[in-house]
C-alpha cells in the first residue's frame, strides 16, 4: 500500500471530521456541486434501503467509489490536453 496515500487519506478525513458543517458543505458545492451530491446522496439510500445489514461493507464501497471517481476525472485531465 502506498503509504503517502494511506497518510493523505488519515489527514483528509481528519480535517472533514473537525470541519464545520457549513465549511463542509462549502466544500462539496465547491468540488463535487449539487447534482453530483444528491446523486451519492440518492445512491447510498438506495443501498441502505437494499440491505441495512452491509451498511460498513457499502459505506467502504462508497468511499472507494469516490475516490476512484477522482482518479478518473484526474486521469482524463492529464490526457484531454495532451489530445488537444
Amino acid at each position: 500500500m502506498d503509504q503517502d496515500k494511506k497518510q493523505h487519506a488519515i489527514r483528509f478525513i481528519n480535517d472533514i471530521r473537525t470541519m464545520e458543517p457549513a465549511a463542509l458543505k462549502a466544500l462539496i458545492l465547491q468540488e463535487a456541486g449539487d447534482e453530483l451530491a444528491q446523486f451519492f446522496l440518492a445512491y447510498t439510500s438506495s443501498l441502505i434501503t437494499r440491505d441495512p445489514e452491509r451498511v460498513v461493507e457499502n459505506t467502504s464501497s462508497l468511499m472507494l467509489m469516490g475516490y476512484l471517481v477522482r482518479a478518473d476525472e484526474e486521469r482524463r485531465r492529464a490526457v484531454e490536453p495532451a489530445q488537444a
